[in-house]
């Protein structure tokens, strides 16, 4: 790649202006046109938000073909950065030259490069040109409103946001994003999965004529919870045990079923136009688990009338499935299984099957994707405005079944509810609160607020 190239490249993307120009770190290696003029011209990195899936996505950046290093760290709490701080410099990666190399090699973040705390987003993006956002969903829209603001590439988590404010910051913040060039991708990884992306091409190009129903599904056990220590305030505890909370997560169908939501409405190319639906606590009613459903049954209606039913659940010991399923007027898919990635007319004509021999890990191409159109001066993705309009697709199915309510898009995007706390700070109370018990006030069809 041409280094005079990239470099325009960086500066036409706001890479050399805003947060770098700001950095001590980054202006001790700064040429003349402003960017690092080391011989390998490294990508630095910055990870905010540094739990399971921030670990492993930093992991994911250092595997790529390209010279990155993470030159930053931030968490609300200073054991998970640490946790996760060791778990990235315990590993061993490849460098740009094939060459195998220790994780002390790709992982330069000394203690004063570790940024701890609520506002600690801001000092470590300054150090990057590029950031990867991971901490729970509901921080999101502001962390990805300031990663522009300082003129960084972007690899985001979904979902990008709980409530319909968030997704509306998100959606403007998408727009600066693209008029700056600057790439974002998100880990709506099915986007970057080669199954998906050949079957679905097929799709778009008419194989199964128009698509007139389907099914998504995530229906499994649950997930972690957390325990709630003496020592911790409200705020602490919710953040801790973030999946439980709205403000946090946005419900499981919002932070774990987007996915297959998303492939719905990939498949139809549009968004629904309204909601419907039904949910509610069966076997998960434990003051620990918060506010939020253990299922959810939705209709999802298109514009041209069509419904697809989406389900997901947590219920540990039952049948599970995380898939998606659609029939056309020309014939079906049943499955996006690797193995089972078919499409068929109604004659049972193979019309399409994915040999799945050679498919790399999605989680892994989205970064080298990402990594490789940075390297080569490239504006390729814009995947937050996608994003935002699937995580308001589920945000909506949210309000219909904890409401009873028909929701439409409009009335749902335009909402005023505002799940984000007043104020962020340790001593600071959140605005869903425990009783005199412990349990946290849940939805009621019929009486909670549907927009």
């Amino acid at each position: 790649m041409d280094q005079q190239k990239r470099r325009e490249f960086l500066k036409a993307s706001g890479l050399l202006a805003g947060g770098i120009a700001l950095s001590p770190f980054a202006s001790a290696h700064r040429s003349s046109y402003g960017f690092n003029s080391n011989v390998d011209d490294t990508i630095k990195v910055a990870l905010i938000g540094c739990g399971g899936r921030g670990t492993g996505a930093a992991a994911q950046a250092l595997s790529t073909k390209q010279n990155v290093k993470i030159v930053a760290m931030a968490d609300a709490f200073r054991d998970r950065l640490e946790t996760s701080y060791k778990s990235l410099t315990s590993k061993k990666y490849t460098d740009a030259n094939g060459k195998n190399v220790e994780g002390t090699a790709k992982v330069d973040v000394p203690d004063s490069r570790k940024f701890v705390g609520f506002e600690a987003y801001k000092d470590a993006m300054a150090l990057a040109d590029v950031v990867i956002l991971a901490t729970p969903p509901g921080f999101r829209p502001y962390h990805l409103e300031e990663a522009i603001k300082q003129g960084k590439h972007v690899f985001c988590e979904k979902p990008v946001a709980t409530d319909a404010p968030g997704i509306r910051k998100v959606l403007e913040v998408a727009e600066i994003a693209k008029k700056k060039k600057l790439n974002i991708v998100t880990g709506l990884q099915r986007h970057y999965q080669p199954n998906y992306r050949e079957a679905i091409k097929r799709i778009e190009d008419g194989a199964l004529g128009d698509i007139v129903g389907g099914q998504v599904y995530w229906i499994s056990g649950g997930v972690w919870v957390k325990d709630r220590l003496p020592s911790m305030t409200e705020m602490e505890y919710q953040m801790r045990n973030w999946y439980y909370f709205n403000w946090l997560c946005g419900d499981h169908i919002t932070e774990q079923h987007v996915h297959n939501i998303d492939v719905a409405n990939w498949v139809k190319g549009s968004y629904p136009v309204e909601i419907q639906g039904t949910g509610g606590r069966e076997v998960r009613d434990g003051k620990m688990y918060g506010e939020i459903f253990d299922h959810h049954c939705l209709d999802l209606v298109y514009a041209d009338g069509t419904t697809i039913s989406s389900q997901c659940r947590h219920y540990e010991g039952t049948y599970s499935r995380v898939d998606e399923a659609f029939v056309g007027t020309k014939g079906r898919i049943d499955s996006f299984s690797n193995k089972n990635t078919i499409l068929k007319d109604y004659k049972g004509k193979v019309i399409y099957a994915h040999d799945s021999k050679g498919d790399g890990n999605p989680y892994q191409i989205e970064h080298d994707e990402l990594f490789e159109a940075i390297a080569k001066g490239e504006y390729k993705f814009a995947d937050a405005e996608r994003t935002a309009k699937s995580t308001m697709t589920a945000i909506m199915g949210r309000m219909a079944t904890y409401s009873g309510k028909l929701v439409k898009w409009d009335e749902a995007l335009n909402s005023d509810i505002n799940l984000f706390p007043d104020k962020l700070a340790w001593d600071a109370m959140p605005k869903v609160l425990p009783d005199e018990n412990g349990f946290y006030p849940i939805p009621v069809p019929g009486k909670t607020r549907a927009v």
